[in-house]
Parts: structure tokens; C-alpha cells; sequence
């Protein structure tokens, strides 16, 4: 799988100083999967906001002297990001902090806008000066400039989504509200939750508010503002069902945990039910079903449910590779330091492997080789997901049909390529089935675009060269 996550979002609101920067740093922990290169987290210590942001994991950006370095506060927002727009370095940390004089505000995104070029080359050409190179900056000047207009922040922010386009969940804190928000479509998830003692949490997914040992209430509905203030929570729907809904159905296949429920969907349950898909679709004579760790594994134990065929497990990750790995330069290499195959498992047997996605096609034949390497004698490659045939404008970081093995090649010549004995994809036709119909947004397999499509999709599109302008 060579497709990076998303980032993820976390908020804390009580009604009196408690210890939220421990909150935000083990919701972080729970939500380091959607986002590896940087992380942040900033408290409102009455009005006074301090944080701490920096490129690197969870674990490398905060450490215990850090977390009691924090006061007491009763409201706290805390990012860990994977930039689809923008570069990895500091600057481009959440949460992004304002400071302006109808009061500070602080914001962390999960998203990619659709419109975020056009937006920002309007508000440059008005003058506008920015810092960073991500799209959370554009929402951030946004909503302060209707903040001038408008008598309270929630007021600003919901003039603000008339402009927003793409994918957007919000949570925003100001000096004595914390404030979320969903896109129209709903592309991103985002639920809120309670903890025993009162606190309510904000999270990207329901995995970060058990976490913190809380509750999930629900999840925001698409187009939905929650506004938090001490006398509880206030709910703002003028922007919801003015669109149909647009789950990303990727974060189903892959992106999520599979301890999360989104939408009142289990994530494991559909990754499930994709296996189970893939072995009624494509069936084979096979002696054991394997996983590719992590997101394949669910599937895989789905296939074995189906075809009867034995589940095992046949492939270990190295769990202690993060982002300060050095990895060598081959990535033949890369892979087999970070997988291995358990010889007893495969050797001699005719084997189902089970991957996520094929987006280049060099991982699975190198996962193929691997087994193979390993005595397997066939290997039947399945994926829980449709071929990848065009670009994410949403957040999925890909970018280009030239990448993408799919637009090339046909499913016979992939299977080939990546030295497999067969290859089955879960057709885009069953994908309602693993959420149970509701709407969903598949442009990624199918180029059914659910907003207008951007003219410039390049990641690093400010961060050009002279010679590449």
C-alpha cells in the first residue's frame, strides 16, 4: 500500500481546567495513523494560548516534560498531520494560530479543499500575506474575514462554508468556545463524545474518544457546527442537506482503524464484508488466506470466512519502523525490512493474499516475490478495493494517472507484472455494500466527481523552483 494518510483531528472542551494536553497527546496517539509528519497541540489558558507544534511522530514531539510544561485549560485543539497540499516542515504544523482583534483562534483540518487555489489567489491578490504553504491557512483568513462581519465566531464560520468547497472537518478554538464543523458532503468523518467526568472530546475518529476513556455521542452530520460553551453544546444545520452525502469510501478500505465505527458503520465490519465480496467474486482453490498488514488483515479474515479456506497469518510487520527509519536505497530492500514472511505458514501452500489497494504495483510484486521466496507455491493476489483509475481531490494523495499502474495496464498484464498467479479487484459496483448503501464518493475508481474538478492538484504547488515555474 503506497498511498499516505490522512490527518486527523482532536478537540477538548470542560467546563473548568483540567489536564488537556495529556487529552490531546493520547487522542493524537489513537489518530498517529491518519498522519505521520507532524502533530501539535495548542491550550487556551484563559485566553492565553500556548501550544507546541513540530514535524515528527506523536511520541518524538511530545515528551512527558513537554505535556506538564502545559497548564491546566479548560479548552485544548491538537492536529497530526499528512499534508496533501504543502510541504512537510514546521511551518505547515497544526493547529494553525491566529491572533486578530476580534480575538485569537486556533484550527486544525482534516481535508483537502477543491477550491483551495482559487480561493487563495483572490485573497493574495486583496492583499493577504501567507505563511504557510496548506489549505488550513486559506480556511483560517477566511473565517477571520467574516468575523469582521459577523457577531460571533460560529457566525463567521458558517459564512465561511458558503465559500469552502472539497473536503473540510474543522475544530476551531477560540478564547472561550470550541467549535467543529463537517463539509456538506461529509467527506471526512468526525464524531464528538463525553468522558465520565464531563469532558466533551472532538475527534477525527470514535478510536481517539475511547481512547481518553470517553463515550461517543454521535457523529457530526455532514454540513452540521457544533458550537461547545459551558452551558453545553449548541447544534447549526443551516448547511446540512444541501448536498448529497460524500463519504470518502476509502476511509472504510483503509484509512480509518478498524476499532472506529464512522457514520454508524463498524470499519472493521465492512473490511469484513470486502472479503467476503472478493471470495464470492473471485473464487480459487487455495490451501490458506493471508493479509497484508495492517488494513488487509480484516479482509482477509473475511475471504477465509466465505471460501472455508483457512485464515493464517503469513506476513509480520515491523512495528518499530516510524518516520526516523532510514531506509535503504533500494526499495526491493525496504520491503522485505519491513515485512517478512512466516515460512511454516506458506511453504509449499497455495496462497490468497489479501492487500488494500495496487496503486504502482511495485509493493505487491514485491510482497508476491516475497512468499514466493518463502516456498509459497501459488499466489492468488485479491483486493479489497476497485483499480485506482484517477486522481483524489480530497485528500487521498493521489495526484496523477500516470502513477497509477491501473490507467496502463489491463488486470492480466498487472497480474504479470506483479508475478501473481491470478489477481481479482472488489468490483466499484459492490462498494455500497460495505457501508450499507448510504452515499458515498468513489471518484478515486470511478471519476464520478461530486465537485468541480481543480486545475492544479500538484502537493507542492507554493513550493515550486524559479526553474519549475
Amino acid at each position: 500500500m503506497a498511498i499516505h494518510e490522512e490527518c486527523g483531528v482532536f478537540g477538548v472542551f470542560a467546563d473548568r481546567p483540567t489536564d488537556s494536553a495529556h487529552l490531546c497527546y493520547y487522542g493524537l496517539y489513537a489518530l498517529q495513523h491518519r498522519g505521520q509528519e507532524s502533530c501539535g497541540i495548542v491550550v487556551n489558558d484563559d485566553g492565553v494560548f500556548i501550544s507546541h507544534k513540530d514535524v515528527g511522530l506523536v511520541s518524538e514531539v511530545f515528551s512527558e516534560k513537554t505535556l506538564a510544561s502545559f497548564p491546566k485549560a479548560s479548552v485544548a485543539v491538537a492536529h497530526t498531520r499528512y499534508g496533501t497540499t504543502g510541504g512537510a516542515n514546521r511551518a505547515n504544523c497544526q493547529p494553525i494560530e491566529v491572533n486578530h482583534q476580534k480575538g485569537r483562534m486556533a484550527l486544525a483540518h482534516n481535508g483537502n479543499l477543491s477550491n483551495a487555489a482559487a480561493l487563495r489567489s483572490a485573497l493574495e491578490l486583496s492583499g493577504a500575506i501567507f505563511h504557510t504553504t496548506s489549505d488550513t491557512e486559506t480556511i483560517a483568513y477566511i473565517v477571520t474575514r467574516e468575523r469582521l462581519r459577523t457577531p460571533s465566531i460560529e457566525d463567521a464560520l458558517c459564512r465561511a462554508m458558503n465559500t469552502l468547497d472539497g473536503a473540510y472537518s474543522l475544530v476551531l478554538m477560540s478564547p472561550q468556545k470550541l467549535i467543529c464543523a463537517r463539509d456538506p458532503h461529509g467527506f471526512r468523518p468526525l464524531c464528538f463524545g463525553q468522558t465520565p467526568d464531563g469532558v466533551y472530546i472532538v475527534a477525527s475518529e470514535s478510536c481517539a474518544i475511547h481512547a481518553v476513556g470517553g463515550e461517543v455521542i454521535r457523529d457530526v452530520e455532514p454540513g452540521e457546527v457544533l458550537i461547545f460553551t459551558k452551558s453545553g453544546f449548541v447544534s447549526r444545520t443551516e448547511h446540512c442537506r444541501m448536498q448529497k452525502k460524500n463519504t470518502c469510501i476509502f476511509e472504510y478500505i483503509y484509512f480509518a482503524r478498524p476499532d472506529s465505527v464512522m457514520d454508524g458503520v463498524s470499519v472493521h465490519a465492512s473490511r469484513i464484508r470486502a472479503g467476503e465480496i472478493l471470495a464470492e467474486t473471485y473464487p480459487v482453490e487455495a490451501d490458506v488466506v493471508i493479509g497484508v498488514p495492517d488494513s488487509g488483515l480484516d479482509a482477509a479474515l473475511g475471504y477465509s470466512r466465505a471460501s472455508g479456506i483457512p485464515y493464517e497469518i503469513g506476513l509480520v510487520k515491523n512495528k518499530y519502523i516510524g518516520r526516523t527509519f532510514i531506509a535503504p536505497s533500494d526499495r526491493a530492500d525496504q520491503v522485505r525490512i519491513k515485512l517478512s514472511a512466516i515460512e511454516s505458514a506458506v511453504y509449499g501452500q497455495r496462497v490468497v493474499l489479501i492487500d488494500d489497494s495496487i496503486v504502482r504495483g511495485t509493493t505487491s510484486a514485491r510482497i508476491v516475490r516475497l512468499l514466493r521466496e518463502a516456498g509459497a507455491r501459488e499466489v492468488h493476489m485479491r483486493v479489497s478495493a476497485p483499480p485506482f483509475l484517477h486522481p483524489c481531490y480530497y485528500g487521498t494523495d493521489i495526484d496523477s494517472e500516470e502513477h497509477l499502474i491501473a490507467c496502463k495496464y489491463t488486470v492480466s498484464e498487472i497480474t504479470e507484472q506483479i508475478g501473481a498467479d491470478s489477481l481479482g479487484y472488489l468490483p466499484a459496483r459492490s462498494l455500497g455494500e460495505l457501508i450499507g448503501g448510504c452515499g458515498f464518493c468513489s471518484a478515486c475508481f470511478t471519476g464520478d466527481y461530486p465537485t468541480a474538478v481543480p486545475t492544479d492538484v500538484r502537493k507542492n504547488r507554493y513550493e515550486r523552483r524559479l526553474s519549475e515555474v
